[in-house]
C-alpha cells in the first residue's frame, strides 16, 4: 500500500489525531474528578499542587511556564488555592514585582493523601507504567514540535 498524504485522507472526525487527544483529555478529566474531590482540588489546581510538591517557593512566572498557563488564568487558581489554606502568595524581597508561591503545613500535608492519585489513574488506564510513560513521551514530543512551529 502506498504511503498516503494527509491530503489524501478523508476529512472525518475519526483521522483526527487533535480529536483523539481532547476525547482522551475529557475520559482521564472524568477519572479525575472523584479522585480529585477527595482531596478538595479541581484538576488545574492539583497540577499547580504537583508543581509546588516538585519545588516550593516559586515565582508565578515559572509556576505558569511549567502548566503553559498565563497570569490572567494562574492567578485566579492562586487565589482559592490560598483561600483554602494550601498555598501563601507572597511578593520577593528582591523584586516587589515578583510574587513568590510557598505551600503552607496543609498544602505539604495534602502531597500525602494525594500519593494515591497515580496509581488510581494507572489502575483505571489499563496499561503499564511502561505504556504510559511511552504515550506520554510521544505527545510531549509532539506538543513541543507544534509549540517549535507556532515560535513559541
Amino acid at each position: 500500500m502506498a504511503n498516503k498524504h494527509a491530503s489524501d485522507l478523508p476529512l472525518m472526525l475519526g483521522n483526527q489525531l487533535c480529536f483523539a487527544i481532547y476525547s482522551t483529555a475529557h475520559a482521564f478529566n472524568r477519572v479525575y474528578k472523584p479522585l480529585l474531590a477527595r482531596l478538595g482540588l479541581t484538576y488545574p489546581q492539583y497540577l499547580v499542587m504537583l508543581v509546588l510538591w516538585e519545588g516550593d517557593g516559586l515565582p508565578v512566572r515559572d509556576i505558569g511556564e511549567r502548566l503553559y498557563l498565563d497570569s490572567g488564568t494562574l492567578t485566579p487558581l492562586l487565589k482559592r488555592l490560598e483561600a483554602a489554606g494550601l498555598l501563601k502568595r507572597t511578593r520577593s524581597t528582591e523584586d516587589e514585582r515578583q510574587v513568590l508561591i510557598a505551600l503552607t503545613p496543609r498544602g505539604e500535608a495534602l502531597r500525602e493523601k494525594a500519593k494515591a492519585v497515580p496509581q488510581s489513574i494507572l489502575a483505571a488506564s489499563a496499561c503499564t507504567v511502561g505504556e504510559l510513560g511511552a504515550m506520554k513521551d510521544q505527545i510531549t514530543a509532539l506538543r513541543d514540535r507544534l509549540n517549535a512551529a507556532l515560535g513559541e
